[in-house]
Order: C-alpha cells, then sequence, then structure tokens
C-alpha cells in the first residue's frame, strides 16, 4: 500500500494550499517533510497563477514540533547541519516572496510555532494552541523564533513566552496579536482572505510584499533579520542538544 505524501500541494483560485500531512505524528517536521516545504512553497513561487499561500497540517495539530528522532540525531555529534535541514521548510516559508497564511488548526509546537510565526499572517482554530516549549524540552530556540516572536507580539510577551513559558489558546492568541482572528474552519478563512491577493494583479501583490519587507526596517529586509536570528541562535542551541540534560530527556520520552 503507498504512503500518502508527507506534504500535499494544490491551487485552486490563485491560491496555493500546503498542507504538512502527517497526522499519526501530528505532522512532526522530518528532514523529508522540511525539505518538501521548501519545494512547495518554491513551486508556488515560480506557478504564475499563483498569488497567496496557505500553509496548515492535516488532522488535529497544525504541526507538533520537530521529530525527536531527528533532533536526537545531533546528540553526541554536528547538531548544527541536521538543525539547519530541519528549519529549511519554514525559512522558505519566511522568505516567500508571496503573501503567506498559517491556518492554525491545532497545535502549533516548537518548530511548528516557528512554522506558523513564518507566514505573514495566522489565523487560529478553536483548537489551536501555541506553545513554543523550548525551555520545557532543555534546548535554546531555533530557527529565529526569538526574532520571529519579537516582531509579532513586543520584547514582553516574547520573554514570556520564551523564558516563562507561556502558552497561547486561539482567543489568547488573537488578544497578543500571535493571531489575526479566530475562525471555525480556519483553512477556509484563510482561503477567504487570500481572495484578496488572489483578485490583484500579481505584480502588484509581489512588489507591495516586496516594499513592506525593505520599510519593516529600513536600510535591510525583515527576512535578513530572521536569517541573522537563526545563525545566531543556530550554536545555543546544537550546544544545547548535545548536553546530556537534553539526552537524558529524549533517552525518557522514547521510552513512553
Amino acid at each position: 500500500m503507498a504512503q500518502p505524501d508527507p506534504v500535499l500541494f494544490s491551487i485552486a483560485d490563485r491560491v496555493a494550499l500546503i498542507t504538512v500531512n502527517d497526522p499519526d505524528r501530528r505532522n512532526a517536521v522530518t528532514e523529508e517533510i522540511s525539505a518538501l516545504l521548501r519545494e512547495a512553497v518554491e513551486r508556488a513561487e515560480t506557478d504564475p497563477n499563483v498569488h497567496a499561500v496557505v500553509v496548515t497540517g492535516a488532522g488535529r495539530a497544525f504541526c507538533a514540533g520537530a521529530d525527536l528522532s531527528a533532533l536526537g540525531a545531533g546528540v553526541g555529534g554536528e547538531a548544527e547541519p541536521g538543525l539547519l535541514r530541519l528549519y529549511d521548510g519554514f525559512m522558505a516559508v519566511g522568505d516567500c516572496s508571496l503573501p503567506t497564511i498559517a491556518a492554525v488548526n491545532g497545535a502549533a509546537v516548537g518548530a511548528g510555532l516557528n512554522l506558523a510565526l513564518a507566514a505573514d499572517v495566522r489565523i487560529a482554530g478553536p483548537a489551536a494552541m501555541f506553545d513554543a516549549r523550548f525551555q520545557k524540552l532543555g534546548i535554546h530556540p531555533g530557527g529565529g523564533a526569538t526574532w520571529m516572536l519579537h516582531r509579532a507580539v513586543g520584547p514582553q510577551v516574547a520573554r514570556a513566552t520564551l523564558l516563562f513559558g507561556m502558552r497561547f489558546d486561539a482567543e489568547a492568541a488573537v488578544a497578543h496579536g500571535l493571531a489575526l482572528r479566530v475562525a471555525e474552519d480556519p483553512v477556509a478563512a484563510a482561503l477567504e482572505l487570500a481572495a484578496g491577493p488572489a483578485a490583484a494583479p500579481r505584480e502588484v501583490v509581489l512588489a507591495t510584499k516586496a516594499t513592506m519587507r525593505a520599510t519593516a526596517s529600513p536600510g535591510s529586509l525583515d527576512n535578513e533579520h530572521h536569517e541573522l536570528a537563526k545563525r545566531t541562535e543556530l550554536g545555543p542551541q546544537a550546544r544545547s542538544i548535545q548536553s546530556p540534560e537534553f539526552a537524558a530527556r529524549l533517552a525518557a520520552a522514547r521510552r513512553k
């Protein structure tokens, strides 16, 4: 029996819908899924009939973070190259030249929160939960999480999230600016929102996003800030993954 594709891609009404499709493992990010996410984003960008991108997860979770076995591969070895491969999918979303919406249907945890934060806009379903969880796992934030949270919610809430373990349900996410709105069907709401750029000339859509990216912090592009944050976090996160404490946590998780 053929295995289902781990990332689904479809286009309707000038909007690409990208779905992380591993519901049995709550859409946890593997190197394969990360590579396929980048491939899907690039496919959307190079298609002249696509004006916007929606990203979501299959089943009950949006994305439950990085696959622990993939993280564990860095224990006792070279962690940084593996981390960069795990980051690649949501970095592609963050770099996307088209407008992007994350339809957060369920838990967005760790790297899954990064995937949601990488989008321009987030729409939360009633069961959405935004949870950084890096500190609870005993690892340093990565993938530009420190910068993306500052951008989304400001310094106080970002620090409450990463230093004090604050989590957000759907209503709290909207209250703190992490999500635009709550919708019973977040994918349908995201597609409805994406109808705006879908109806506009593609060159205007691309130019508008490029201008907003350039004026967010005059003198540099906002995705350059994301890249800098990713690189700044990489060493500390790699060291935390290689620590005996994380190895013990990983071994305990695998016994469950």
